[in-house]
């Protein structure tokens, strides 16, 4: 019985090898051409490739399978040196090969050796759509932002420690090195919102989707790009405004799923300061949309490296401020600790004071004055990131609407307490 199920599995991963030949065969077929200068190989060499490969590796484990490797090169290599002068490419040779490791994977991890055939597959059969994007669509310049890009994430990200270090050990590299890519992604994410819908509408789209990421990131990303390029500067201060919308969204969700009745009372103050913000990015934006030069302009880079690093570097000088208050002051109070947490995260305030409203060491009606003071600090925060991030000219915009936002939260708060009476 035992002997049956081994023939069995072994026949399905032959049967698999089949499978993944004659996929990609039938790929590499419809670009075999015609005539004296066709390509060497088509449906029935690979499918018979892949079916060599397991059979192989079926009767002689890897040993047998790299003899057979070695033979299917010098077949590739001559058939390459026979026919290069009608094509110079090597993607159907290398394909060769590979398909011969498929049909041997085959035999030990069938479900694998299928990924990677309709995955090469894809590639194969997307050459046009690929070329055409790389050097058609991509320019020079935002493939060389792509590469920084990928180098700062893939590079040097897992490179930089992630441990406490610096003064007060409140300066975590890593977290860091985490925000400036963010900056990096949220910019790029307004340049392809750009190209997309155009700037009157791409980027204050982007700056409100952004704003669930970091607002204070979006609003460094956005006077960046206002820097670049001056005809985007009503759109640019759009989207950063509109960030804040997602601010108070995000905030409104992480206390209601804290503590409801500090939701409740925080219902006033949140719904006034979001509907001023949207007031306010909505001006901005139609001024954006009549603009005549607008959705011309904007294409100077997918993102800026010197403005994400001046922001990383703002962070950091934010946080040790914020570790020097706390060790100079201690635990205060609730309002203090609630201030120093806001100049970086209005959320992690939020939440701290929600729980101690949930444990009952904190009315819900005490917990207003503790979050809308996060909320006003991390306000300053925006306000410093404007400033460095897009000069005078896009913080004299922005800054009215965010300190509007903020003003708005308080007054909700005070038209509570008014309507409450004594």
């Amino acid at each position: 019985m035992a002997n049956t199920l081994i023939q069995d599995l072994a026949m399905l991963n032959l049967v698999s090898a089949v499978a993944i030949g004659a996929l990609i065969g039938a790929e590499r077929e419809r670009r075999k051409g015609e005539g004296a200068a066709r390509s060497a190989a088509g449906m029935r060499t690979f499918t018979i490739t892949s079916i060599c490969g397991a059979v192989a590796f079926g009767l002689g484990g890897s040993f047998l399978l790299g003899i057979l490797m070695g033979c299917v090169a010098v077949m590739v290599a001559v058939a390459y040196w026979r026919g290069h002068d009608q094509d110079p490419g090597l993607t159907t040779e290398i394909v060769l090969i590979l398909t011969a490791l498929l049909g041997g994977l085959c035999m030990t991890a069938p479900k694998t050796a299928g990924a990677i055939a309709v995955a090469v597959t894809v590639l194969l059969s997307a050459k046009a759509w690929l070329h055409n994007l790389v050097i058609k669509v991509i320019s020079k310049d935002e493939l060389d932002d792509a590469l920084i890009f990928a180098a700062a994430t893939i590079v040097v990200l897992p490179l930089v420690p992630n441990r406490q270090m610096g003064p007060y050990l409140t300066l975590n590299p890593h977290s860091i090195w985490i925000v400036i890519v963010l900056v990096m992604a949220i910019s790029a994410a307004g340049y392809i919102a750009v190209r997309v819908f155009g700037a009157k509408f791409g980027l204050p789209l982007a700056g409100a989707i952004s704003g669930f990421i970091s607002s204070t990131a979006t609003i460094g990303a956005m006077g960046s790009r206002a820097q670049k390029s001056k005809d985007l500067l009503a759109a640019c201060v759009a989207g950063a405004v509109l960030s804040t919308v997602a601010t108070i969204a995000q905030m409104a969700l992480v206390v209601a799923a804290t503590s409801l009745p500090t939701l409740l009372s925080l219902s006033g103050p949140l719904c006034l300061a979001g509907a001023t913000a949207v007031a306010y990015g909505a001006v901005f934006t139609v001024m954006a949309a009549r603009h005549v030069g607008a959705d011309t302009a904007g294409t100077q880079g997918v993102f800026s490296l010197k403005t994400a690093l001046a922001f990383g570097t703002i962070l950091s000088i934010i946080l040790v401020i914020s570790a020097g208050l706390q060790a100079r002051f201690g635990g205060a109070g609730v309002l203090m600790a609630a201030v120093v947490a806001g100049l970086v995260d209005t959320h992690a305030a939020a939440i701290s004071v929600a729980t101690l409203v949930a444990s009952g060491k904190v009315t819900p009606q005490d917990a207003v004055l503790p979050i809308l003071a996060a909320l006003t600090s991390n306000t300053v925060s925006k306000i410093i990131m404007a400033a460095a991030s897009g000069g005078w000219a896009f913080a004299l915009r922005v800054v009215p609407g965010l300190l509007l936002v903020a003003l708005a939260a308080w007054v909700g708060m005070f038209s509570a307490l008014i309507w409450a009476g004594p």
